[in-house]
């Protein structure tokens, strides 16, 4: 049983993954506006229903990737030691994630500049990063033993995903190109230095 369903879940992720692979690549080539649901999905292989069961409309399929990014990143801080800070435990995450993933795919940086030029995938996509910050926010109150309402864990949270999509924005333009973990590390150091 727990074969099938293990077996099932994969499927499925493999789904997810392609349209969304299907989604970045006809974005890419073709501009957001003249992607539609049916050419994902056909050039996926699969129905038109078949997308609908896993994405609410192309915008979250192009999305996806990054969504699961983020993912990664609030389960690997969470389970980093508990006698890190949270900024240290957020660096090494960072860290962790690029060890085990290595470079993003270059694609990543034409979705994100797919993102900031097309105001319905930007719009997903700062909701998305705005809920992933409250999550992010409970994971560091929780491990600071800082109350859930309180502002700091909410301003280090802001604080650091605001260095992260500076980090990724920077990525995708920098020439030559450099690892995105040492604009993350640069951009956090920035981060980190007080203003005044």
């Amino acid at each position: 049983m727990e074969t099938t369903v293990g077996l099932r879940e994969r499927k499925k992720e493999a789904t997810r993954r392609a349209l969304h692979e299907c989604a970045m690549r006809l974005a890419i080539e073709h501009g957001v506006d003249a992607v539609t649901v049916e050419a994902i999905a056909d050039a996926a292989g699969v129905s038109r229903r078949t997308f609908s069961n896993y994405f609410g409309g192309k915008e979250e399929a192009l999305l996806y990737g990054d969504e699961q990014r983020m993912r990664t990143l609030l389960a690997t801080f969470a389970e980093r030691p508990p006698g890190e800070s949270s900024w240290a435990a957020l660096r090494a995450s960072v860290h962790a994630i690029a060890a085990v993933e290595g470079e993003p795919d270059p694609r990543w940086a034409a979705q994100s500049r797919l993102a900031r030029t097309h105001p319905s995938v930007l719009a997903r996509q700062l909701a998305h990063f705005a809920s992933f910050e409250r999550s992010l926010a409970d994971l560091i109150a929780e491990r600071d033993g800082l109350a859930a309402e309180g502002l700091r864990a909410r301003v280090l949270a802001g604080a650091f995903m605001a260095a992260l999509r500076m980090a990724s924005h920077a990525w995708g333009e920098v020439r030559p190109p450099r690892p995105l973990a040492d604009i993350v590390d640069e951009t956090l150091d920035e981060m980190a230095r007080p203003f005044s």
